[in-house]
């Protein structure tokens, strides 16, 4: 049950602490701002989501910069001087939660339910490293579980060939999360919501590349854009082991992916830019084929296989006062599970399972946003596989499925600060609407207000 006095203070709280901290920003911006001159708006609709002004700077490798005669600092000084020698920037996530209802529930459930807290602190290399060498690197400190780890990392290689009949951008990647190299904001990595409650209970199923090797593994990929139509790119993933470690550093190596030799990845895309880029339209497909060992700690024998394909579309509208966008990704990954099967970790030898996200955003001169998204997940009943046994996070039936929409506001009182308020309303969670767990818990109960002051630096 809400309670509302509860969820208000904690709501003014995150509000008071971003508002204190807007004096103490004004003389700062992220690092990629800094580095080429342009302002937030330029490379984004609305941050993070990319303008295609902002998917040409991370085809070319996070290196494009400004010019000028003034000596550059190792560190910032000021927003219109020369870029600094190292591109470093910040970012601060506090937050609030409100579950709909706990009543009869265990509270570990639900930590921090209605309190204010720090959700996330990053810091960022982020930009130009040599004239054709770029990086976007990210640690985290992690406000609920009091520990830090490495966060996206994407190091780049960029070059460019014009012809007459050629416009050729290309280059290599080296990262630790399949997609996070993706220029469009449809995959998995930078897919919408962009954040969300990281208290909140959440379905048990979802496909592989949704997350379950991100910051596990280590990839190196060859990408291109022909003539600003066809966007390709090709990589192999294997466990961020070894000299590759540093790609997971922090993270909890009990219960990482381990993956059986490497897992290719491929991405294929045609895009249009039209209207002197206020316009701009994609349609793409992508996938991953990986064998991952059951259990981390006994990397040895039989392996499970996951087989993803994903199909997205993305459209932009980008003018001086109005910006709108929408996105679609549908994914389907198909479960050979030989050895989860074989140790009784699943009822079936092979299962399927299916992903599809959609959501419509306008923002008005690009400081108020409002986004509707929708999101199911449908596949095989496996009463093994979903179903832990236990009240909220169990699957009386085993089947996967989960449905539901998202409705959220955004307000920037400053390119750098945002306020966010979403709303997540479940209409299927973890197979059901009513008693989906066996114990008298329904998906609505699971629907969370969330409220987010977000702060780049």
């Amino acid at each position: 049950m809400i309670k509302p006095h509860a969820m208000r203070h904690s709501l003014r709280a995150t509000i008071a602490v971003g508002l204190l901290l807007m004096p103490v920003l004004a003389r700062a911006v992220p690092s990629f701002a800094r580095q080429t001159g342009l302002e937030c708006v330029n490379c984004h609709l609305s941050w993070p989501e990319l303008t295609s002004v902002g998917r040409e700077f991370k085809l070319g490798g996070y290196t494009l910069m400004k010019s000028g005669n003034e000596e550059r600092p190792w560190l910032p000084t000021r927003n219109d001087g020369p870029p600094p020698k190292l591109p470093l920037a910040a970012m601060l996530q506090l937050s609030a939660t409100n579950t709909n209802s706990t009543a009869g529930a265990d509270p570990s459930n639900f930590p921090r339910n209605n309190s204010a807290v720090l959700q996330q602190f990053s810091l960022f290399y982020a930009g130009r490293i040599a004239e054709q060498f770029g990086a976007f690197a990210q640690w985290t400190y992690d406000g609920i579980a009091h520990h830090s780890s490495i966060d996206n990392v994407d190091l780049r290689y960029a070059n460019h060939l014009k012809r007459e009949s050629i416009d050729l951008t290309y280059g290599l990647t080296l990262n630790n999360n399949p997609t996070v190299s993706d220029i469009y904001n449809t995959t998995p990595a930078w897919g919408f919501p962009f954040a969300s409650s990281s208290v909140a209970v959440t379905p048990n199923a979802a496909v592989l590349i949704d997350g379950g090797l991100a910051q596990q593994v280590a990839g190196l990929g060859a990408y291109t854009l022909w003539n600003k139509t066809l966007y390709a790119e090709l990589a192999a993933y294997r466990t961020a082991d070894k000299v590759l470690s540093i790609f997971r550093a922090g993270t909890n190596k009990t219960t990482d992916a381990v993956l059986d030799g490497s897992a290719p990845y491929w991405r294929l895309a045609l895009q249009h830019v039209w209207s002197e880029g206020k316009q701009s339209a994609m349609i793409g497909t992508y996938g991953i084929n990986a064998r991952k060992f059951p259990d981390s700690l006994d990397p040895t024998g039989p392996s499970d296989r996951f087989r993803d394909v994903g199909i997205d579309a993305q459209y932009q509208y980008i003018a001086d006062r109005h910006r709108f966008s929408t996105q679609l990704n549908w994914i389907r990954e198909r479960q050979n599970l030989d050895a989860t099967f074989g140790g009784g970790g699943a009822s079936n030898p092979s299962d399927v399972l299916q992903t599809f996200k959609g959501k419509v955003t306008y923002y008005y001169d690009a400081q108020y946003g409002a986004t509707l998204a929708y999101f199911r997940t449908t596949g095989d009943i496996d009463n093994s596989l979903y179903n832990t046994g236990q009240p909220v996070t169990g699957s009386a039936n085993g089947s996967p499925k989960n449905s539901g929409y998202i409705f959220e506001l955004n307000w920037l009182p400053r390119r750098d600060v945002r306020l966010l308020l979403q709303y997540t309303a479940y209409r299927d969670f973890n197979g059901g609407r009513t008693n989906y767990d066996g114990f008298g818990r329904n998906a609505k109960d699971n629907n969370t207000l969330f409220l987010m002051g977000w702060i780049m630096f």
